[in-house]
């Protein structure tokens, strides 16, 4: 994942820093030292570099800092403060849609970035806000280029403009006309690219941008080139005025530095970011919430609208009730797995909870897999149970266990272990949702998230009892605060419960 290198670099600094007392000047140079040689090693322009640690070195030494009782927490302040204005500040930068239709967009960028795909996935994104896009196949020169728009814009819910035999100006006027004909209020140009910067596409391009007058032009970029996307940035901006980069593959291993320089070097702030393959897997750049993700605080905004979009409210609801009553069966915690996945990987979910992007290698070393491989392992094992079995988990006795060990591919102390970490999880909700039973209260779910829809870690102190997690008692989590381990009130319950069975 984007970023990941960095984050781990910057939380061994600052680990370094809450270390000590009080800061000298010799410390903050030391940290700024490793803080700059860990943004060179993500890629992250020289110059921006440079600039970046001068300007948290000289927050830094100033009185806020130096006098302060939590100096650490400031200077992580401060680098947050200036990660976030290195982006594009606190706002997220959004496409100005005219008040008069059609706005035009024009999609630049070389061959193989994605423009052709992110063409679709934001026509996607401006239908889920109301909009009614319209797509022009302006590349001519690639092979089925036009039959690659048809094909994700019929899955994106646009339809396509093309002129077979046309020039791209030609066809961008002609788009441009359907548009104010039909009722769309957005035109996205996908225009041709090259394996690299020539001046044959410059020139179609300006002939594009002069004979259309697009609102935005948008630079498709790989974030997995790094560098060279910014330089290539800076070759589309001078001749074009690019008003803002679409930056894609932000979900494989590029190494960030892309997305930390692309705006200092041309002044066009990243919009849209690529996080996946499917025409869903764009997310709007907010610099505020990637710097949080890079310094390990999380970000919940995304999360919960992530949530919003892609869970029922209704049927979280339901499960939400079924909790409570500990009605909670393993068909609908299959179908809670089965949320979590459509939110993104479990990895990226525990990084945007503040205080649990470090949990994922310490549930690696406690299980010796990582938890994606964890929770498929117990997803088929709840698919090799009948119905009725995943209805009511109490009538699994031992022949019916061995048989679901085999369908799944597993032993029989694992289903062992999935079926007995399930009850307690069962019992554990119900204390939480009704805030009994020795278990704090479940903490309040952040503002806008389904309720019943909670992450992996949120309101289950210690992931203790979590299928297809490891019993996380006695690990320390973050904060200091060790997991697990039962309450006096809940020892006592348990010994008045074996009396009454003895009695009877």
């Amino acid at each position: 994942m984007a970023f990941e290198s960095l984050s781990d670099k910057l939380a061994s600094v600052f680990k370094k820093l809450r270390g000590k007392g009080k800061l000298t000047e010799q410390d903050i140079k030391d940290a700024m030292r490793e803080v700059r040689m860990a943004l060179l090693e993500a890629d992250v322009n020289y110059k921006v570099a440079k600039d970046f640690i001068a300007g948290v070195t000289q927050r830094a030494m100033g009185q806020e800092v130096m006098e302060s009782l939590t100096p650490a927490q400031q200077v992580i302040k401060i680098v947050n403060d200036e990660l976030t204005e290195l982006m594009g500040g606190s706002e997220a930068a959004r496409i100005h849609i005219k008040s008069k239709p059609p706005t035009v967009i024009m999609m630049c960028g070389l061959q193989g970035a994605g423009k052709t795909t992110h063409t679709a996935k934001l026509a996607k994104h401006f239908i889920k806000e109301g909009h009614r896009p319209l797509l022009a196949a302006c590349d001519i020169y690639r092979p089925a280029a036009v039959d690659q728009l048809k094909i994700v814009g019929e899955k994106a819910g646009a339809p396509v403009f093309a002129l077979p035999g046309e020039k791209p100006e030609a066809i961008a006027k002609k788009a441009v006309a359907h548009a104010k004909d039909y009722g769309n209020d957005i035109v996205i140009l996908d225009t041709a690219g090259r394996l690299h910067v020539d001046e044959p596409l410059m020139e179609e391009l300006s002939a594009l941008k002069a004979a259309v007058q697009p609102q935005e032009i948008l630079f498709v970029a790989d974030a997995m080139t790094g560098q060279d996307a910014v330089t290539v940035a800076e070759a589309f901006n001078e001749r074009l005025g690019l008003t803002g980069v679409v930056l894609t593959k932000m979900d494989g291993d590029a190494r960030g530095g892309a997305a930390l320089s692309i705006r200092s070097v041309t002044g066009a702030p990243v919009k849209f970011v690529g996080v996946g393959e499917k025409l869903s897997e764009m997310e709007v750049f907010h610099p505020d919430r990637i710097a949080g993700r890079i310094l390990g605080m999380g970000d919940v905004l995304t999360l919960v609208e992530k949530a919003q979009s892609t869970i029922n409210a209704e049927e979280a609801e339901e499960l939400a009730r079924k909790m409570q009553k500990a009605s909670f069966d393993l068909e609908d915690f299959r179908t809670q797995m089965r949320r979590i996945k459509k939110l993104g990987s479990l990895d990226s979910i525990l990084k945007m909870i503040p205080g649990l992007g470090g949990l994922r290698e310490k549930l690696a070393e406690a299980s010796g897999a990582m938890p994606e491989k964890e929770l498929a392992r117990t997803e088929a094992i709840i698919n090799s149970m009948t119905m009725r079995e995943r209805r009511n988990p109490d009538i699994l006795n031992g022949s019916r266990r061995a048989r679901i060990a085999k369908g799944a591919g597993v032993t029989v102390a694992q289903v062992n272990q999935t079926v007995r970490q399930f009850e307690q999880m069962r019992q554990m909700m119900k204390g939480m949702m009704s805030g009994k039973g020795g278990r704090p209260a479940m903490p309040r779910i952040p503002r806008g998230m389904p309720p019943g829809m909670m992450p992996p870690g949120m309101g289950m102190p210690g992931m203790g009892g979590f299928p297809g997690m490891p019993g996380m008692d006695g690990m320390e989590l973050p904060g200091g605060r060790p997991s697990g381990g039962k309450s006096a009130a809940a020892k006592k319950r348990k010994k008045k419960e074996r009396q009454k069975r003895k009695k009877k």
